[in-house]
């Protein structure tokens, strides 16, 4: 435990093994992932509890805890054809073992950086009742946690951008297709929550739509119950 510990704070500051340019970076991967599931998991568990600790609703603190992983990695496989011949088209080919560590390492940060969001997210469920509002609370989360992982990020990536300026457009461009992908996945493999009103199962049975559309009502009515009061 006390090593595992260690290893987390190592990363988190991009010393030792995690520090930019280490020889031992490339065995590090390993570590990244367990980061990401454990991470997404504690983050997943909680964020379960909303309706999971209600009688015969346990279940979904397990399926909320599994989820959150897939989501992220799905996320993360998704973009990477994608990203792999952008970086190709643009020259930069070389440079792309060092960009998917980057990237990879920006993974296992948001899980991280939800894991200690996850008491933020327990004190707003037993601050409302209101199912849409801890939808909405969610979102801000994981907005926060992508946000805060582009530090690390860009750890990764000064040195690249510093060989060649045309590191920081593909910066952006992971950045978008990240957060475009993740928020549509996020919808597809719902519920994460879990709706008081609808039993719990793993998948919905109406899984596809368009996610944007159910963000703009969410926002619509966060800020009119806000305002109400």
């Amino acid at each position: 435990m006390a090593s595992a510990a260690r290893t987390l704070d190592d990363f988190l500051r991009g010393e030792e093994r995690f520090a930019v340019g280490s020889p031992a970076a490339q065995q590090e991967v390993a570590w990244l992932v367990v980061f990401v599931i454990v991470g997404g998991f504690i983050y997943g568990a909680v964020m379960g509890s909303f309706t999971g600790l209600a009688p015969g609703r346990y279940q979904q603190l397990l399926y909320s805890g599994v989820k959150v992983p897939m989501l992220l990695l799905a996320t993360f496989l998704i973009c990477l054809p994608n990203f792999f011949v952008i970086n190709t088209i643009a020259g930069l080919r070389s440079d792309f073992g060092d960009a998917l560590r980057a990237v990879v390492a920006t993974q296992a940060c948001v899980a991280v950086v939800l894991a200690g969001l996850a008491p933020i997210t327990a004190l707003c469920y037993v601050s409302t009742a209101d199912y849409s509002i801890a939808v909405f609370v969610n979102g801000v989360m994981f907005a926060i946690a992508s946000f805060s992982a582009q530090i690390v990020m860009r750890r990764y990536y000064g040195p690249l951008i510093r060989r060649s300026p045309r590191h920081g457009l593909m910066l952006t461009v992971w950045l978008f297709l990240y957060v475009f992908v993740g928020i549509q996945m996020a919808w597809v493999l719902r519920p994460f929550i879990g709706d008081p009103n609808v039993s719990v199962a793993f998948f919905r049975s109406d899984a596809w739509g368009n996610a944007y559309v159910v963000i703009a009502q969410l926002t619509a009515h966060f800020f009119q119950t806000l305002f109400s009061f």
